[in-house]
C-alpha cells in the first residue's frame, strides 16, 4: 500500500515506493525529501532534496548525520513546508533519522520518539548499530543540555 505516515505536521516517513508517487507527495504538500540511502530514487515531483548515502548496515555511521537532518527538518518546518524521509523499505534508516529529530526537536527521549514513529508506522525497526547510534546521540543531547563535555567518539 503506498502511504506517507504522518509523524508531526511537517514531518513523513515512507519507504521508497510512495516517495516516488507524485500524487501522494503533493497531496500532503511535501516541499521537502530526505533519502536516506545510497541507490533509492528521488521523486520526480520538483522538490528540494537531500540524500545521505548509507546502505541498513549496522556498521554505517548514520550519526554523523542526525544533527544535519534534523536541523533540515527543523529548518524546512520553520519555513512553512512539510519533509518526507524515506529508505527503501522505510524501517531502518529513515526511522532513525526521524528519531532523532524529535529527540533534538520535540524534546522527547530515544524511547518516546521511537514509541511515536513505530505507532505511526508499524513497520519500523533500526537496526542494531543505528539504535546503538541512536542512544549515544541522546546522552549527546542531554549533555548539551546541562553543557557538559560528552566525547563523540565511538
Amino acid at each position: 500500500m503506498l502511504q506517507l505516515c504522518k509523524l508531526t505536521d511537517s514531518l513523513f516517513i515512507s519507504n521508497s515506493r510512495s516517495a516516488c508517487d507524485d500524487k501522494l507527495l503533493s497531496g500532503e504538500g511535501v516541499t521537502f525529501c530526505i533519502n536516506v540511502s545510497k541507490q533509492q530514487p528521488f521523486p520526480a515531483l520538483r522538490v528540494s532534496t537531500l540524500r545521505v548515502p548509507v546502505f541498513d548496515d549496522p556498521a554505517e555511521n548514520l550519526h554523523r548525520y542526525f544533527d544535519r537532518c534534523a536541523d533540515t527538518i527543523e529548518d524546512v518546518s520553520q519555513q512553512g513546508g512539510r519533509t518526507l524521509v524515506y529508505c527503501k523499505n522505510g524501517r531502518s534508516r529513515s526511522a532513525s533519522i526521524c528519531t532523532a529529530y524529535l529527540m533534538k526537536y520535540r524534546n522527547l527521549s530515544l524511547q518516546e520518539a521511537f514509541e511515536h514513529v513505530k505507532s505511526v508506522r508499524s513497520t519500523v525497526d533500526p537496526n542494531e548499530g543505528f539504535w546503538l547510534q541512536l542512544q549515544r546521540y541522546e546522552g549527546e543531547l542531554q549533555s548539551r543540555k546541562t553543557g557538559k563535555n560528552y566525547s563523540t567518539s565511538g
